[in-house]
């Protein structure tokens, strides 16, 4: 089996499946009122993932695979589940606000306000790692940190505007 296709494969289906579910939440949420924020910087967000990917899809090849990093992005894919089944219908890849709604305070969000960004973190910086491709990582990794701090500043000042009284999490 060539295993470098194999989990390029499963990542890019992922990310596929988890863009229409991302269509589906914001059209339904936008529809009952919330608003989308951070949009500028949406586009660059998504080439950025995008070119990740393709690097991955140009450099991988017939890579040997590194089992306990392997492993390790195993467990970063159950962190993602875990992320998406706490927002449910809430979870998008953009910044949607609903004013008067309270934060998510469960699952990983009871730990951490972005539990979502510390795992997407990981797997650009340990999937390249898994094939020994350390440039890819390193190059993903720093691209990345850029965008989040654009990203989360603008989430935070959206969700916390939007927040009912003592700005909680649920």
């Amino acid at each position: 089996m060539n295993w470098p296709f194999a989990i390029l494969a499963f990542v890019t289906v992922q990310r596929l499946g988890e863009l229409a579910i991302d269509r589906r939440n914001t059209a339904r949420l936008l529809a009952a009122g919330a608003h989308e924020v951070g949009a500028g910087h949406y586009p660059a967000m998504v080439a950025m993932h995008a070119a990740w990917l393709v690097a991955l899809w140009a450099t991988a090849g017939d890579r040997p695979v590194n089992g306990l990093l392997l492993a390790l992005f195993g467990v970063l894919q159950g962190l993602r589940a875990w992320v998406l089944a706490s927002l449910g219908p809430r979870w998008t890849t953009r910044i949607i606000a609903m004013p008067g709604v309270p934060l998510v305070r469960k699952g990983p969000y009871r730990f951490l306000h972005h539990p979502n960004y510390v795992v997407v973190t990981a797997e650009i910086a340990v999937l390249p790692l898994v094939f020994g491709l350390v440039w890819i990582a390193m190059l993903f990794t720093l691209l990345n940190a850029a965008m989040l701090v654009v990203r989360i500043g603008a989430e935070n000042r959206a969700l916390y505007a939007a927040l009912p009284g003592d700005h909680g999490r649920q």
